[in-house]
């Protein structure tokens, strides 16, 4: 590599400058959804606690094979740090940031906002996941993903991100692979406590995958895990989440693009779309 100029140099400089000015504002953003966060997991009856961080925050879990802060400064500052680029299989949009389940032509649009370490979350797909996915095959709306990682900057650790990549890559099997991983990930049984960074486990997530049938012993899903394949796109899709500013803790549910209250039993997410689908 030959040496650069000084001008060269200085907008260098500047362009560093800059990235490390976001980077403060989104982990800025992180610590005031972590309050909101911590709140609606009182309203739930969900021990959030606070814990002693189990990793480095720029680092990968104890068996995360992604170094998240190579994929970081890929994605920031646009240097070459081996990771792919490119969109899973299935993603909508110009970036394929957009994850949507469903009929593309359904007449309303669901959108979740989640963290795959949120104990909120888990909550709400084990008890409401079946009526949401009920909506989606019945062709009342489509739904819209939007996955942030706050947590592993909460807590310490890598799981959100790494789990987001693997969501990504069960994505580019098909759609199915991707709700069925989806509720196993977020299932009493695989779900970890959001101050543990079980999901920082390639092997723990590929040992999930094998309760999906697609996935089960899919070698091209197990190499897109410990390959850190959609590693660039689960930041590119946290950055999104981070972006988004009436977002302020996860789950959040928009209707039609705005955001709704939270139902935590079936019949009231059901009465939920009831009352929005109407207002139409």
């Amino acid at each position: 590599m030959s040496k650069r100029n000084s001008l060269d140099a200085k907008r260098a400089a500047r362009a560093r400058l800059h990235a490390e000015r976001e980077r403060e504002a989104r982990k800025a953003k992180v610590r005031r959804r972590l309050t909101v966060t911590g709140s609606a997991v009182v309203v739930l009856g969900i021990a959030a606690g606070v814990g002693v961080a189990v990793a480095g925050q720029s680092g990968g879990g104890s068996n995360d094979a992604t170094d998240w802060s190579a994929v970081r400064s890929q994605v920031d500052d646009g240097t070459d740090g081996g990771f792919p680029d490119a969109a899973p299989a299935n993603t909508t949009g110009d970036d394929g940031l957009t994850v949507r389940i469903g009929d593309a032509d359904a007449p309303n649009t669901l959108t979740l906002y989640e963290d795959p370490r949120c104990p909120v979350c888990a909550a709400l797909e084990q008890n409401v996941g079946d009526s949401i996915q009920q909506g989606v095959e019945d062709g009342t709306y489509s739904i819209d993903y939007v996955f942030g990682t706050f947590l592993d900057d909460s807590f310490g650790g890598s799981g959100s991100k790494n789990a987001l990549e693997a969501l990504g890559a069960a994505l580019d099997v098909s759609p199915e692979a991707f709700v069925a991983y989806h509720e196993a990930l977020y299932s009493a049984e695989h779900h970890p406590d959001e101050r543990s960074d079980d999901f920082g486990d390639d092997q723990n997530l590929i040992d999930i995958a094998q309760t999906v049938p697609e996935l089960k012993d899919n070698a091209d899903f197990q190499a897109a895990v410990n390959d850190s394949t959609y590693a660039a796109w689960a930041l590119r899709m946290s950055d999104t989440f981070d972006s988004t500013d009436d977002v302020t803790g996860t789950p959040t549910l928009r209707y039609n693009g705005e955001v709704v209250d939270t139902p935590q039993t079936p019949e009231a997410f059901e009465q939920m779309i009831a009352d929005n689908s109407a207002a139409q």
